[in-house]
């Protein structure tokens, strides 16, 4: 077995920027897992351009910026284990299995940045036939972006947020027709210029007030049935958003977690109720953008220097409340994000008990979008004001 000062689960960036922050301030022996078989994370696999926007570096597509983040690490003298999935950290002890088999590593501390993923079909509870041509958005990015494969030739995209409009052009450089976009809310959920630039440039149809009924087929899908009676012809069905965090690491290591985000409860220094264990990045605020996973990376690294050199943790981890229709809230390097059910109208209100430390404008919130708020000291809750 052997020994680390700090070990960092993902190497996405959140992980990265908190490996080579830590590095910069003199970490001894910082390691970071990563499942797959390269570092980078989600952009790897996210061809569009847009990365990143508030982490100081020049804009330019996903696969990019990962390459830079991992090239920052390496520099930094980061060590970085890729291939292999850790099973637990209890008391501080790290264990891992991969190609070479178990091993493990004893830390001073962890930081969990395992990062989110989208609910699959099996998890929205869609019924119908089992066929080939089910995907995610991450799946689909995978095998366009990664494996240059075909995936088929008409779809249907289940969702109207950000990352389905993605999905729509990612669809369309693929050479795939896209049948419509289908949502159950009464309008999309993303913002007027991305839908401008994919769905509305490529013709595609918005169903919004729909539900998915079913799918249709056999070896592939044939078609997606709607609620209404309708049904809509393809051979690919992508599911996307519904963000969850990948927590089952975090569930398994006994932290308290978050009952609608199913995110462990941190504070703003990304503390959790265990001593040593820290979480970051979207595993904690399902979903936010790379950069504000950057951000978190950063920021987590002077929590982290702190306890290796001083071992002070907070006596108690508290997670802010959230009144309906606030789904949850949590902490990012940059203040608060929250996140609303449905279109809400009203001023949104930072408190701390009773007091109302900060009040927003009154305007329509919009679900399946980050709200982010200034970060108040010692808040304890968000909530919808008239």
């Amino acid at each position: 077995m052997s020994s680390a000062d700090v070990v960092i689960v993902g190497a996405g960036p959140a992980g990265l920027a908190a490996a080579t922050e830590l590095r910069r301030r003199g970490a001894g022996r910082v390691v970071v897992f990563e499942r797959e078989l390269q570092a980078g994370g989600a952009p790897r696999h996210t061809s569009h351009w847009g990365y990143p926007v508030r982490d100081g570096y020049r804009v330019t597509t996903g696969p990019r910026y990962a390459a830079h983040l991992v090239r920052l690490a390496e520099k930094a003298g980061v060590e970085l284990e890729v291939g292999r999935t850790v099973q637990s950290f209890a008391g501080g002890v790290v264990s891992t299995t991969g190609n070479h088999g178990p091993e493990s590593v004893t830390a001073r501390a962890v930081v969990l940045a395992t990062g989110v993923r989208e609910r699959p079909r099996a998890a929205r509870l869609v019924p119908g036939d089992r066929p080939a041509g089910v995907l995610t958005t991450g799946a689909l990015q995978q095998f366009t972006a990664l494996h240059h494969q075909r995936v088929g030739r008409r779809a249907v995209v289940l969702g109207a947020e950000h990352v389905s409009f993605s999905a729509v052009m990612t669809l369309r450089h693929a050479g795939c027709e896209v049948a419509a976009m289908v949502t159950p809310l009464p309008r999309h959920q993303s913002y007027a210029l991305l839908a401008l630039a994919s769905a509305r440039r490529h013709r595609v149809p918005v169903l919004t007030g729909a539900e998915v009924a079913g799918i249709v087929g056999r070896k592939r899908v044939e078609a997606v049935l709607l609620g209404d009676g309708g049904r809509i012809d393809c051979d690919t069905v992508v599911f996307t958003g519904d963000w969850i965090p990948d927590h089952e690491l975090a569930r398994r290591g006994g932290l308290r977690m978050l009952p609608v985000a199913r995110a462990p409860v941190v504070d703003p220094s990304f503390h959790t109720e265990q001593s040593g264990v820290f979480a970051i990045g979207n595993l904690v605020h399902p979903a936010e953008t790379a950069d504000i996973c950057f951000l978190d990376g950063r920021a987590a690294a002077v929590s982290v220097i702190d306890w290796l050199t001083i071992g002070n943790w907070p006596a108690g981890v508290e997670p802010l409340a959230a009144e309906t229709p606030i789904t949850w809230a949590g902490y990012t390097a940059k203040g608060i994000t929250a996140r609303v059910s449905d279109f809400v109208r009203g001023c949104l209100e930072v408190c701390v008990g009773d007091e109302v430390l900060h009040r927003t404008r009154a305007r329509t919130w919009v679900p399946n979008r980050a709200i982010h708020l200034p970060g108040v000291s010692g808040a304890t809750a968000v909530r919808l004001a008239p």
